[in-house]
């Protein structure tokens, strides 16, 4: 097998157990690698795969230096995943470890990423979601559509669920006594996620408006999604939402209250990082935002921490401004 016909090969296995975002990075990835090697006189139309050797990677690692860090990672990454997938396919001899020494001796170190995101818009969306369960509605669709978002919009933001979960999340799961339910979050691992009062109304509201919906279907109500799927497709079926729906509903409600300009600059994550630096500016308890966030890591949460100084940055100005 010649270069080409082995990055196709590797192409389609990403293909089959990545997402298609991956596999668009990855694809993008390798085209740069094989302009890389075409630089180099090594011809992946017909260079046979046995005569790639790790230093290719080093070549790699030198293109990308005009690349961001970030961009460089996941390039090298994909790079690396082509290596693998060459020795695992027994196509050649690769050697694995020279391939990592050379990449951690040609890459940059990838700096902490301290997560961005318009706190203040956020807040905007939060109340405009407030507002949805008073919001004219032509028919009943559109009314559960709006209380569905309402519950949606609030929890992300209280809760700190992943969209994932979010989107997962049964009847079932749901303790209304005690404000919390049992999740299946990263990692496989369960937890216990805690409620907010405005969170378990809005979820109620929207629960109780769609209770003849529920009732029809025949299936015990503990197995039913938390939020449901209200499109024609789905029809009088109560089905869960999908994580692509859940970036739906914050895009559109973004748009509709903000404005077109302002869609992707709020994403279902980033009413993950509001929740992480609403405690943090409240609390200043590190221990106690990485428990309710569920980083496995505290240096995760860390990151947030520069983003909850508002309070010393005030404390700060009356110390030197007011002298």
């Amino acid at each position: 097998m010649n270069i080409n016909e082995v990055i196709k090969a590797y192409l389609n296995s990403v293909k089959l157990s990545r997402s298609a975002n991956t596999f668009r990075t990855y694809n993008n990835a390798m085209n740069l690698f094989q302009e890389v090697l075409e630089a180099h006189e090594l011809k992946p139309d017909s260079t046979k795969i046995e005569q790639l050797t790790e230093d290719a990677i080093v070549w790699m690692a030198n293109a990308l230096k005009d690349f961001s860090s970030a961009t460089e990672q996941v390039y090298i990454t994909a790079t690396i995943g082509f290596y693998e997938y060459i020795a695992g396919e027994n196509l050649a001899q690769i050697n694995l470890p020279r391939v990592r020494l050379l990449v951690k001796q040609r890459t940059r170190r990838q700096g902490i990423r301290l997560p961005q995101f318009p706190k203040s818009d956020i807040e905007i969306v939060l109340d405009y979601a407030e507002k949805l369960s008073s919001k004219p509605f032509e028919n009943e669709t559109e009314r559960l559509i709006n209380l569905r978002d309402r519950a949606f919009l609030i929890t992300l933001a209280d809760t700190g669920l992943r969209v994932h979960e979010a989107c997962n999340l049964r009847r079932g799961d749901m303790d209304w006594h005690e404000s919390r339910a049992i999740v299946i979050g990263k990692g496989n691992k369960e937890a216990v996620l805690r409620f907010s009062k405005r969170a378990i109304k809005a979820i109620q509201d929207y629960l109780n408006a769609r209770a003849e919906l529920d009732g029809r279907g025949g299936r015990p109500l503990a197995s039913l999604p938390v939020f449901a799927r209200h499109d024609k497709a789905a029809g009088k079926r109560i089905k869960p939402i999908s994580t692509t729906t859940g970036r739906a509903i914050v895009n559109e409600r973004v748009k509709e209250c903000i404005g077109y300009e302002a869609v992707g600059t709020i994403t279902p994550h980033s009413f993950r990082h509001y929740f992480v630096t609403t405690i943090l500016g409240s609390s200043g308890n590190l221990k106690l935002a990485q428990v309710l966030a569920r980083h496995t890591n505290i240096a995760v949460t860390q990151r947030y921490s520069h983003l909850a100084d508002d309070e010393l940055d005030k404390q700060y100005q009356e110390i030197f401004d007011n002298s």
